[in-house]
């Protein structure tokens, strides 16, 4: 009988120590809501412009951080302005005019254009991004850029994919 009572004994002492051991859920929880404040905090403050699909941009490695702009858009078929179709890619190659008067007309209509104070504050920038394809001629861009800077936009940004630097 003395044997049972040590046995019995070990195995409640057992017992409590295994009941009396379980997470601690109230630190698990603040950990987590930490968490999702961080996430949501730093979710909002996104500054990275996604380029389109159809628009393969060129590798380079940027300092600075883009800004909202007025975009052109430079795609093997056509060129767009804020994603509106201007005019087809080949009629700029074949224009022997350096400047493209429908993108001029097009970016002039863009600063008529304002709604709200982000599009002011944009349109009165006086500054536009260029997303060309990287297969697109140079000759192509140089015509876009002329027409932005008739157009009155005195900044032109060209859009890039940026890497990491490199260690040399």
């Amino acid at each position: 009988m003395k044997k049972e009572n040590r046995r019995m004994k070990r195995m409640s002492r057992n017992q409590n120590r295994l009941t009396s051991g379980g997470l601690n859920l109230v630190s698990l929880m603040d950990v987590f809501t930490i968490l999702v404040f961080f996430l949501l905090v730093n979710s909002s403050s996104s500054d990275v412009m996604e380029p389109p699909k159809n628009i393969q941009l060129p590798d380079s490695i940027v300092e600075t951080k883009p800004r909202e702009t007025v975009v052109v858009m430079i795609t093997p078929d056509q060129v767009l302005v804020q994603g509106d179709p201007v005019i087809a890619t080949q009629d700029v190659l074949e224009s022997k005019e350096p400047v493209i008067s429908e993108i001029k007309e097009r970016l002039a209509l863009q600063q008529k254009k304002v709604i709200g104070i982000s599009t002011k504050t944009v349109s009165q920038s006086k500054e536009v991004t260029v997303l060309a394809q990287r297969t697109v001629p140079f000759r192509l861009i140089k015509k876009v850029m002329a027409s932005c800077t008739s157009a009155g936009y005195e900044k032109i940004s060209l859009a890039v994919i940026q890497k990491a630097k490199s260690k040399n």
